[in-house]
């Protein structure tokens, strides 16, 4: 299929096999977890750090660049954008306030400012410290918009890719495994973790057949060759309602087939047969994987909480 081979977003990567494609999948998970949850009330050098560990994972893992090179060129593009837009716009701090009092004069020599007890405006910095960082006309570039820049291009980065990467190098099935090895103590609070998982995993299987049939639909319209210039307004939206009502129809289809082929095998209820998932045991290396997630979680303590 054309549209599987050309949007690799969320699909799974069979070959080749690489070294994170061997991880336990429940270690996969909790790193997914990690890159998600450590940026948040992070400071900057921590979001960027965990950005830049996400492209040498890419790199290490020995991925091919034709599957990963477009949507890392489009994020990084979406990141670029979104840091030039954040830190030349106001960062809020700009407002003119008016005094109370009336603004002393300017002591001009040392001897008025002996005589005079008026306050002097031109006070020296103490220190380095500028919060304006560069000027040019009306644009400004504050500390404040370059924080807000940083944040946010690295937040719609690692939430977009850390998913993505995750889903590349891990099967739908190993996923609803690691989930319903995670939740199982919740069947203790009678939570129906075995249903949920199926749920699961058979929306992640479905979504192959969602892009089929939208792929089946636009060949069928490309054959027709329609000239839409001609249709006008109004009839391109009908059959674009047409196409939207077939394609709604399709697959409903495709699930009621679904639904007779596990009748037919005489699936009934997850708590009447027994749901056989991928065996999960964990090796050295997924130990060791462990142990640098939580070591990753010490430094995020210790150096990556933010100073606001």
């Amino acid at each position: 299929m054309d549209i599987l081979r050309s949007l690799p977003i969320g699909l799974y990567l069979e070959k080749p096999v690489t070294w994170l494609h061997r991880i336990d999948p429940r270690i996969k998970l909790l790193g997914l977890l990690t890159f998600l949850l450590s940026p948040i009330q992070a400071n900057d050098l921590w979001r960027i750090a965990i950005a830049l560990l996400l492209i040498l994972l890419t790199f290490a893992s020995g991925i091919p660049m034709r599957v990963w090179k477009q949507q890392m060129g489009i994020l990084f593009l979406l990141a670029f954008m979104t840091l030039a837009i954040a830190t030349i716009s106001p960062d809020g701090f700009n407002v003119t306030i008016q005094p109370r009092r009336p603004i002393p004069e300017i002591v001009k020599t040392t001897e008025q400012a002996q005589t005079s007890p008026t306050l002097t405006l031109n006070l020296p910095q103490p220190n380095s410290y500028r919060y304006v960082l560069w000027k040019a006309g009306n644009i400004t570039i504050t500390r404040k918009s370059l924080d807000l820049g940083l944040r946010v291009c690295t937040l719609i980065f690692t939430y977009l890719y850390a998913p993505t990467l995750f889903l590349l190098v891990t099967a739908p099935e190993e996923i609803t495994a690691a989930i319903a090895a995670i939740s199982s103590p919740l069947k203790f609070f009678k939570v129906p973790v075995v249903e949920i998982v199926l749920t699961l995993t058979l929306a992640l299987r479905f979504v192959p057949l969602v892009l089929e049939e939208v792929q089946n639909l636009g060949r069928a319209m490309r054959t027709r060759s329609i000239n839409w210039k001609r249709l006008g307004f109004k009839r391109t939206t009908q059959i674009w309602l047409i196409l939207t009502e077939r394609l709604i129809d399709n697959l409903f289809i495709r699930a009621e087939q679904t639904a007779s082929a596990m009748q037919v095998r005489g699936f009934t209820s997850p708590n009447t047969h027994l749901l056989v998932w991928n065996p999960l045991k964990f090796l050295p290396r997924d130990i060791i994987l462990l142990i640098l997630l939580v070591a990753m979680w010490g430094v995020r303590i210790w150096i990556g909480n933010t100073t606001d």
